[in-house]
């Protein structure tokens, strides 16, 4: 697993280290009953804290990404698609609020959006 952190990006080291597992997860790359590192072997490889890595994968369980089973480690969850969607729809209204921002910005009404959209969709 190739986690990459930035100290400037101004996002807390511990939710770098969640969206990217997250994302990892979402895209398939880790499946089903994949190990994910200890914490410590987490914390050494990314040269960060235990405690950051603790509270990563803390985030993670809490929200259905990964089990942790107490003296074996921790695993991906067993895919729940209805976490997995609103996920996705949640990074989708992320995206299009900051798209609605730069409409703004650019002078972009709703309805030339729309059809900016409707064209993405048909793939012209």
């Amino acid at each position: 697993m190739n986690l990459i952190l930035r100290n400037a990006s101004g996002q807390p080291i511990y939710d770098q280290i969640t969206s990217q597992i997250k994302a990892l997860i979402l895209s398939g790359e880790l499946k089903t009953g994949d190990a994910l590192p200890s914490m410590r072997a987490l914390a050494k490889d990314l040269r960060i804290s235990v405690i950051t890595t603790k509270r990563a994968y803390e985030e993670l369980e809490r929200d259905g990404f990964i089990e942790t089973v107490p003296g074996k480690g921790s695993f991906v969850a067993q895919a729940n698609l209805e976490l997995i969607r609103e996920e996705h729809l949640r990074q989708i209204e992320s995206h299009l609020s900051a798209a609605i921002a730069l409409c703004d910005q650019a002078g972009v009404s709703e309805t030339e959006l729309h059809e900016m959209l409707s064209l993405l969709f048909k793939g012209d």
